[in-house]
């Protein structure tokens, strides 16, 4: 059993409305495969976008063609709206989307399917947490996250929401070192997202497991950039999202269990993740079709994410 304890929530609640509108700090993350630097004084794309059409980019944004303004603007909403990147970010626990890490990762906390998650949070890097509240809170509308810089806000709400920050001091993004302080803590059974850009430690992880002799329960996140190079990693993962990349529907998806989703789909690699995935089936409120094939990917033509050219491929 877990020694990150299933606390009440004190402040997790509806979204209100930000008690302000400005960021805290540096921040570097991805947004539809546009790089983009968050500061106290702008909000710059530093790159391209990836993608020029996003079907979930335009049911969260009204976005139907996505440049370089249009990802300063996506941007400029989460920290507006939502807090992103403040002192007074928005921990409410809504669900955004159908088949998010967090979305499952809460519903699994919930049944007691897993210990604890290992997350990342803007504003305090990597996260442990048996709260599946905080978990959805934290990940939400939550971006690729390269590198954030600590605010004491919220990392005192996370801490009193039963929730552990592994690096307080400079907010360190370390999905590794959060599922080895997970183990040493006492979890068996620990889900833990990893971004693409961050996909070695997949195999750091999986390392780890078979030292401990502990299970952790990879689901790979934020793939539209993956390269090449990352899917020995990638494929190593029990849940992978395939965000807007070509490469993983074809390498990955091709191999996969389970898929859910066609616009974005997630494939589940494993017996376990294909388990976990059916858990959380089974609690979705929305109606559902399955069916057997002897092929996948699954793909529906111009039903997902259109890339521009293959530059990042």
């Amino acid at each position: 059993m877990s020694c990150y304890t299933r606390t009440e929530d004190h402040s997790l609640s509806k979204k209100t409305e930000p008690a302000c509108r400005n960021a805290c700090g540096v921040h570097d993350i991805y947004c539809c495969g546009s790089r983009v630097k968050i500061d106290e004084k702008a909000t710059t794309v530093l790159t391209e976008p990836a993608v020029t059409y996003c079907p979930l980019h335009e049911s969260l944004y009204g976005t139907k063609k996505i440049d370089a303004q249009a990802v300063k603007k996506s941007v400029e909403t989460k920290i507006e709206g939502f807090g992103f990147c403040c002192k007074c970010r928005d921990f409410s626990f809504d669900s955004i989307v159908a088949y998010g890490a967090s979305e499952m990762m809460s519903v699994w906390l919930d049944k007691g399917l897993i210990d604890c998650a290992v997350v990342v949070c803007d504003g305090a890097g990597t996260v442990i947490t048996s709260n599946g509240r905080l978990v959805q809170g934290i990940g939400a509308r939550l971006t690729g996250i390269i590198k954030t810089s600590p605010i004491r806000e919220v990392i005192d709400h996370i801490q009193k929401n039963g929730g552990a920050v592994v690096d307080k001091t400079e907010a360190r993004i370390d999905q590794a070192a959060g599922v080895k302080h997970a183990f040493m803590a006492g979890a068996k059974h620990v889900a833990v997202s990893v971004a693409s850009f961050q996909a070695t430690a997949i195999s750091d992880i999986r390392r780890l497991e078979k030292i401990e002799g502990k299970e952790a329960v990879i689901f790979s996140v934020c793939n539209t950039l993956a390269k090449k190079s990352d899917v020995k990693h990638i494929a190593k993962a029990d849940i992978v999202c395939a965000s807007a990349s070509t490469i993983l529907r074809n390498a990955v998806g091709s191999g996969a269990l389970l898929q859910v989703g066609v616009t974005i789909p997630v494939y589940a690699l494993t017996i376990r993740g294909k388990e976990l995935v059916l858990d959380y089936l089974a609690a979705f409120k929305e109606k559902l079709v399955a069916f057997r094939t002897s092929k996948l990917p699954y793909e529906i033509k111009n039903r997902g994410p259109e890339r521009r050219g293959t530059a990042h491929e």
